[in-house]
């Protein structure tokens, strides 16, 4: 008897909503679909989305005409079951919909949809009740027809453009269509491969002897693609990258087109990962000291009987040492680890230091890699990959990560768990990843180590009353002394007329001291730009951004003023907008003013500033 094939399949759509939306499976791919897979569906009459089958069934809805699916884009799930329950979790917890969490858990380039572009049209006449914004637009349409709503309002300055867009669809004059954009593009790579009829070197050589007759510019793009490792007896793939050899032998894309026409070479193209080049594994872990070996058998049993466990460890304690055996446990029974830290910038001194132990293993994940990078980690832990390159093992990423296709997570890390970033305000899902990795390291039977060196109070008080298990480390690694700190009170020095532009003499004392002694110092301002802000000092008028009515920060190199929060942007006036006089000043000091006033008082010490202003990219 044959299996009954579903008909209908509740989609996961990334939208607002606090329902599934119900479609009917076309025959031709009901015996395909499988829950977990990628769908694109039409809602509306005309906006196409890319949905999750959450639910196969034979229940057809009743009340409303149901539409069809149109395509199915994986072969495989793209998202397991234990992903879906977690969303739900995350939906029904913080207090939003699973299509939110949808759109934050996947990488734009899983996640097609349409978008609406403007055509005009051509009537017989332009309606005289045309206004001026509605001519401007059109203006904008003549010059790039088929432009986005967000780059037509973007061009014209304004937020939103729908309501002239409207009334330009009434009047007959423009058209809306939509179109699916362009998701996740594979890197394909030009490889140059020897043709089988002259892997001989006898044939060579009188292809070559031909060549420096007539050809010399081919026979030497020849000569330089056999050095680089073209011929090989042993291998009959092997390949040279195209732009590597047109750059060894200075040649010109004429001259190896010329080669290919001659049939000796062929062009291949090869899809290649984006991710960083594979290394091995170079080191065994450490060897632990006394304290930190007390404190790993002290984890691993209260792992026993807890699914949490805080370990409270002073600064330099040697906690990462202590998560690389942990992670080295978990790896050699073939299970996943999620090591997460709440920021990008420490993300590229733990990898080094992992990279060393688990090598390819490891792999990371986080808002600065491209769109396409991210989409080669998901499919790699999906196990959807399709280039030879290792499974990842081990992500090392921040609070996104939590939202990654793992399929047997044994241990979670959450590094300096008592950091804010690990909470997302905005938008939705308005998540902790802290405490969300507790709901998801139990959906798979993992545990959670939480570590730090000042416990926030929830995690310290769930130690002390037992929820959580308590591993403390309360020595420095080889007994290293803390350093000294001291506290200078500006205000009173200030007072007593002890300071130096925006530094005490105590600070000036210790920088001329370390730099007599040939050593580095490092000065932290938790404010970028020149300065927080500017005022008129006539009439104490503040600059600030019309979006969110916070006062602009002053960039000294740009001679601009920005709004960090949302990004407007503004010249730096000359005049006050509001009484005219041109006594303008700065107020306050950003990382810029000081790099301009150390300089000036240390002219001999090579000054370097490191903010989102000088370092805007990972790498």
């Amino acid at each position: 008897m044959p299996v009954k094939l579903p008909s209908y399949a509740d989609i996961i759509l990334p939208l607002a909503v606090p329902q599934y939306y119900t479609y009917q499976i076309p025959d031709q791919l009901k015996a395909k679909v499988k829950i977990g897979c990628r769908v694109t569906v039409v809602l509306g009459k005309r906006r196409i989305y890319t949905g999750i089958i959450r639910q196969l069934h034979d229940d057809p809805p009743e009340g409303f005409q149901i539409s069809t699916i149109l395509s199915l884009l994986d072969e495989k799930p793209l998202v397991s079951l234990k992903q879906i329950e977690f969303w739900e979790w995350l939906a029904d917890y913080y207090m939003c919909t699973p299509g939110e969490v949808f759109r934050a858990a996947m990488p734009s380039g899983l996640k097609m949809e349409s978008e609406t572009q403007i055509y005009p049209k051509e009537p017989e006449a332009i309606p005289e009740s045309i206004t001026d914004a509605e001519n401007q637009l059109l203006d904008v349409l003549e010059q790039s027809p088929g432009i986005s709503l967000h780059k037509l309002a973007s061009t014209l300055g304004k937020k939103d453009v729908m309501p002239q867009v409207k009334h330009l669809i009434d009047k007959d004059v423009v058209t809306l269509e939509e179109k699916l954009k362009k998701g996740f593009k594979p890197r394909l790579i030009d490889f140059i491969k020897l043709d089988d009829k002259f892997r001989s070197e006898i044939k060579l050589n009188e292809v070559l002897t031909g060549l420096e007759k007539k050809a010399p510019k081919q026979a030497e793009l020849l000569l330089q693609f056999l050095e680089l490792g073209g011929f090989d007896k042993e291998n009959k793939d092997s390949l040279v990258p195209k732009n590597k050899l047109l750059r060894s032998a200075d040649a010109s894309h004429a001259t190896l087109n010329a080669l290919i026409r001659k049939g000796l070479f062929r062009m291949i193209s090869k899809e290649i990962s984006r991710l960083s080049d594979h290394t091995g594994a170079s080191r065994n872990p450490y060897e632990l000291n006394a304290n930190q070996t007390k404190a790993y058998k002290s984890i691993q049993q209260q792992f026993a009987d807890k699914d949490v466990v805080l370990l409270h460890g002073v600064t330099s304690s040697g906690k990462t040492e202590l998560y690389i055996h942990l992670i080295n446990e978990q790896i050699s029974q073939g299970k996943q680890v999620l090591y997460l830290l709440p920021e990008i910038a420490l993300t590229a001194q733990i990898i080094q230091r992992l990279k060393i132990v688990f090598g390819d293993k490891v792999g990371v994940y986080h808002s600065k890699f491209s769109d396409e990078e991210r989409v080669e980690v998901y499919q790699n832990l999906a196990g959807l990959k399709k280039l030879n390159s290792p499974s990842y093992q081990v992500i090392l990423g921040v609070r996104s990560s939590v939202f990654l296709p793992f399929s047997d997570l044994g241990l979670v890390i959450v590094d300096e768990e008592h950091e804010n970033t690990y909470k997302q305000f905005d938008p939705a899902p308005r998540y902790n990843a802290r405490d969300s990795v507790i709901v998801l390291a139990g959906m798979h039977g993992g545990k959670v180590l939480m570590g730090t060196a000042t416990p926030s109070f929830e995690s310290y008080m769930n130690a002390l009353t037992g929820k959580y298990g308590l591993v403390e480390l309360s020595e420095r690694y080889m007994n290293i002394q803390l350093p000294e700190i001291t506290v200078v009170d500006v205000r009173e020095a200030r007072h007593r007329k002890q300071m130096h532009l925006h530094f005490s003499t105590v600070l000036l004392d210790s920088i001329n001291e370390a730099l007599a002694n040939n050593e580095q110092i490092i000065l932290f301002q938790n404010r970028r730009g020149f300065s927080p802000y500017i005022e008129c000092n006539a009439c104490g008028w503040i600059p600030h951004c019309k979006n969110c009515d916070v006062s602009l920060t002053y960039h000294k190199k740009f001679n601009s003023l920005t709004c960090h929060y949302c990004g407007y942007n503004i010249p730096n006036p000359s005049n006050c907008s509001s009484c005219g006089n041109n006594d303008i000043r700065t107020r306050g000091f950003g990382t810029e003013k000081i790099e301009d006033e150390i300089a000036a008082i240390f002219p001999d010490a090579n000054v370097i500033r490191m903010d989102l202003d000088t370092a805007r990219t990972r790498k």
